[in-house]
Order: structure tokens, then sequence, then C-alpha cells
């Protein structure tokens, strides 16, 4: 298929363009940086999601991945107003089959940054809308809210031993996901998913539901 996805030169969205390419679709990547991936089915854009102009024309696209997105700078330009522009480019149209968008488990919870918070929680109830217009073209539209995954922009995190007990002390199940996780996750939904539509699947580890304290004397 012609899969889309949108920052894909690091993170996340490299390893989603990986492993779509590996199982033989045709991928084209949007990022505003240069890319590292050297293969004949991979097509790279440098553009600007915040700047609907800078957006490439490519037709006929199937499946789109909304995974761009930056924490603390100009968070509601492009985490929310950047991928509506994406998706109101690619897929409001006949070929599409999926739309998936990277939301965050804080657009459950309401924690870490307020306006990155926000901007999540924006694109959930902007996933649900699109999931309705879609339909039409029977595609399927979902959003995938992550909480802890294991990529070098957690490195902060990740490396500083007092912080990463304090978080292993809030995760029930004592650990973060890793990429191979998250495309498994992401192809599933994209590709084998044909029924569900319109959800926003949580994946943190228990992190958010299963974290209640109780505390009682012995």
């Amino acid at each position: 298929m012609r899969v889309l996805i949108t920052g894909s030169s690091k993170g996340i969205g490299l390893a989603l363009a990986n492993r779509f390419l590996n199982e033989g679709h045709e991928v084209y990547g949007i990022d505003i940086l240069e890319s590292s991936i050297n293969n004949q089915k991979y097509h790279h854009f440098i553009a600007d999601i915040s700047k609907v102009d800078s957006l490439p024309d490519i037709k006929d696209i199937e499946v789109l991945i909304n995974n761009a997105g930056v924490q603390n700078k100009n968070d509601i330009d492009v985490n929310l107003k950047g991928t509506i522009n994406v998706t109101r480019k690619y897929a409001f149209q006949s070929k599409i089959k999926s739309v998936l968008f990277n939301a965050s488990a804080s657009a459950r919870s309401g924690f870490e940054f307020a306006e990155y918070a926000a901007s999540k929680g924006g694109v959930v109830a902007y996933m649900k809308n699109v999931a309705v217009e879609l339909s039409k073209y029977g595609a399927t539209v979902n959003s995938l809210s992550l909480g802890g995954v294991l990529t070098s922009s957690n490195d902060i995190v990740i490396n500083d031993k007092e912080s990463w007990n304090r978080i292993m002390d809030a995760t029930p199940l004592k650990k973060w996901m890793s990429l191979d996780e998250v495309c498994d996750w992401v192809y599933f939904l994209t590709v084998i998913n044909k029924s569900m539509s319109g959800q926003d699947i949580l994946v943190d580890n228990g992190e958010l539901n299963l974290n209640s304290t109780f505390v009682w004397p012995k």
C-alpha cells in the first residue's frame, strides 16, 4: 500500500518507516529533517506540517500515520493544527483505508506539560471527527496514546537513575515500550484492523489505570 508517515526521520517515525518498507509497502515520509533511509520504495519530503503551503502533493495515500510532534515548542501549532493540515490534505479521498494519530497518555491524564497535553487531547477529539467523516470510504481511524517509549528523546530520564526509579515506581509492569512494540501496534491498527474505528488506544504499561494507591495501617 501507499503509506504516508509524518515525522519519519528519527525515533518512532523512522522505526515505522522501516517496518512498513520491510513489509513491502511504498512509504512516503515528511519531516523537517533529512532522512537516513536508503530504499527505492521510500520517498522523502522536507516540510513543516504547521505550514500547510509547504506540504507536498502526494496522491492516493492509503494509510496515513500522523506521527510528527513536538514538546514545549509550538505544541498547538504543530501537534494539533499541523496534524489537521496533514489529514485534510491526504486522507479525505476515496483511496484512504486507514488513518492513525499518535496521541499520548497525557491526553488521558492531563499530566506532563500543559500545552503538550492540550494538543494531544485535541488530537484525540479530532480523530473522532475524522472517523465519522471518513467512514463513507470504509476507512478505519484511530489514535494510539502511548506512555513511555524507549527513544533517544527520552534519554534525559532513562539515563538518570533517580528519575528512572521514580518512573518505574509508578509503572506497574516496570518497563517502557520498545520501538518494535510500537511498530507492532501501529501495523495492527492500520493494516490488520478492519473493523475498529473512532477509538483511542492507551498503551502505557498500566501506569494510568493500574496505579491506584491504598494506604491502611498494618
